[in-house]
């Protein structure tokens, strides 16, 4: 049993002023003995492996590691799986806590904090951890039941948790997951579905369903369900471009292409993604979209040499040499040094016929590497 006024809470917020101002709210209700600070999700997780809780306050957004994160690996960790969370989000990240509310959040408070909100939340999910209702425990018994193998047993103790909560998304879901577990893909797949149908916030059904569609090669249903997924989360972004891939693979390019616009219109911070989609697109040819995209990101980065070679390059490949000359001379004039740019800007000139130029740019490589074999080679054939 928990005790308000001798628990140890654990308070994990990047912001100093909303840890002390969190602190004196708990002292001033008197709620906990113990108080326990992190300034990220990645120490708050360092501080429970030494420190176990009676509770964790933590906010959503955080460098490092941030609280959907903390939360997730909270609830992988048998230790400290059931310990109770309330996260903490202002209140433009409603529909972010929605969703985070399918990975068994036990509540959660708005931005600004205070008193009253604080107290109600706290101790309405001490009461509820003090006394599991019959829906939870139920929850319990079906996790034991898998953990042992039994997965039948789990899922029938699901249906009678279910029976107390119809419209829980998330034992809809575990329902179907077991149910693919044991290979009736099909219920599992109408259990997917019903949990999508009464949580219309429920993503982590739509990817697991999206998953399953991708096993079976049905690129175009697992595509819908990713754009709908976009709509509503940001969590999913790189199974997104994977999928793009597989789409690309498969042929069905001008589908991948739209995902790919998708994740990059919502992914607007993810260079990672960004550059990955890059070279999806490079190597199945679709230059148009690869150089429109890396011209993009030039315009918010202008002095990424590497980049601006790689748009070269495309142009190159495209046949638009005049465009590639100026990529190249630019990644040039920025990296002097540097013999890549000056010998493609000689392979384009020799190309064209323009000799004198293509031989300037050949010795100027050689100058820099005299044993550089292409440029070598090239000036054998001027």
């Amino acid at each position: 049993m928990i005790d308000l006024e001798n628990m140890s809470i654990l308070v994990v917020d990047d912001m100093k002023s909303m840890r002390l101002t969190i602190k004196k709210m708990l002292r001033n209700l008197n709620i906990g003995k113990t108080l326990l600070f992190a300034d990220n999700g990645k120490k708050g997780l360092a501080i429970l492996a030494d420190t176990p809780c009676d509770l964790a306050i933590i906010d959503w957004n955080m460098p490092v590691m941030n609280g959907s994160e903390m939360l997730n690996a909270l609830r992988q960790d048998k230790g400290l799986r059931d310990m109770p969370v309330i996260m903490v989000t202002s209140e433009n990240e409603r529909d972010i806590v929605s969703e985070v509310a399918e990975y068994e959040i036990d509540a959660y408070l708005l931005k600004p904090l205070t008193l009253e909100s604080l107290d109600q939340k706290i101790k309405s999910v001490v009461d509820n951890a003090n006394h599991p209702d019959a829906c939870s425990q139920h929850l319990f018994q079906a996790r034991e039941l898998e953990e042992a193998g039994e997965f039948q047993g789990a899922i029938d103790a699901l249906r009678q948790a279910l029976v107390y909560k119809p419209s829980a998304s998330r034992i809809l879901r575990k329902i179907g997951l077991l149910y693919i577990k044991i290979n009736r893909v099909d219920i599992g797949v109408k259990c997917l579905k019903k949990a999508i149908s009464v949580n219309k916030q429920d993503t982590a059904s739509r990817n697991h369903l999206a998953q399953i569609y991708i096993q079976k090669k049905e690129y175009n249903n697992a595509t819908k369900i990713y754009l709908q997924i976009l709509d509503l989360s940001q969590r999913y972004f790189g199974e997104a471009v994977r999928l793009g891939e597989h789409l690309m693979e498969s042929g069905y390019k001008s589908e991948a292409l739209d995902l790919f616009t998708k994740v990059i219109r919502r992914a607007r911070r993810r260079s990672d993604l960004k550059h990955r989609i890059i070279d999806v697109a490079l190597a199945y040819r679709e230059l148009d979209f690869a150089i429109g995209l890396m011209e993009q990101i030039l315009i918010e980065n202008p002095s990424n040499c590497d980049l601006m070679f790689k748009t070269g390059d495309a142009y190159r490949n495209k046949g638009a040499c005049e465009k590639a000359l100026t990529f190249f001379r630019n990644v040039d004039t920025k990296k002097k040094g540097d013999p890549a740019a000056k010998l493609e800007i000689a392979k384009i000139y020799h190309q064209q016929g323009r000799i004198y130029q293509a031989d300037n740019y050949v010795r100027q490589v050689l100058r820099i590497d005299p044993e550089n074999e292409d440029a070598l080679a090239l000036r054998r054939e001027l």
